[in-house]
């Protein structure tokens, strides 16, 4: 299954949260062109969302060229998408993180803290290659 996971009470919703993390996996080259995604029950059963919202989300993919359908087989990173490159892959990583660091100063975590649960997370990740 694909590292991806929602936060209901984010404020952005899933189908969103969905569509930007596949996004970044393709940025990254985790995806590949002809690469199939998850079905919709597959990929709704695994984040316990609504299998609409998983629709949803393919459904903008493909309106938007990143995905395509195939009829009976599923849905497919086009091949219209490509690696970004390291440079730009930083710069939305920059724009994550400057979110992260405006939310810490709001509930008056300290820059250290922040930092320490950010290597905290990490770790977990490279360790046990899941999405947290």
């Amino acid at each position: 299954m694909l590292p991806l996971h929602v936060n209901p009470s984010s404020g952005v919703p899933i189908y969103r949260q969905i569509m930007d993390q596949i996004h970044s996996l393709v940025a990254g080259g985790v995806l590949k062109e002809d690469e199939r995604l998850p079905s919709v029950r597959e990929l709704a059963g695994f984040l316990q969302v609504n299998p609409m919202t998983v629709s949803k989300a393919y459904s903008l993919l493909e309106a938007e060229k990143t995905a395509y359908r195939v009829r009976g087989k599923g849905v497919f990173i086009s091949s219209s998408v490509s690696i970004l490159k390291k440079k730009e892959r930083r710069a939305m990583l920059e724009q994550l993180l400057k979110q992260v660091t405006l939310e810490s100063q709001r509930l008056n975590i300290p820059a250290q803290e922040t930092i320490s649960i950010l290597k905290e997370k990490l770790s977990i990740i490279q360790s046990k290659k899941v999405a947290i």
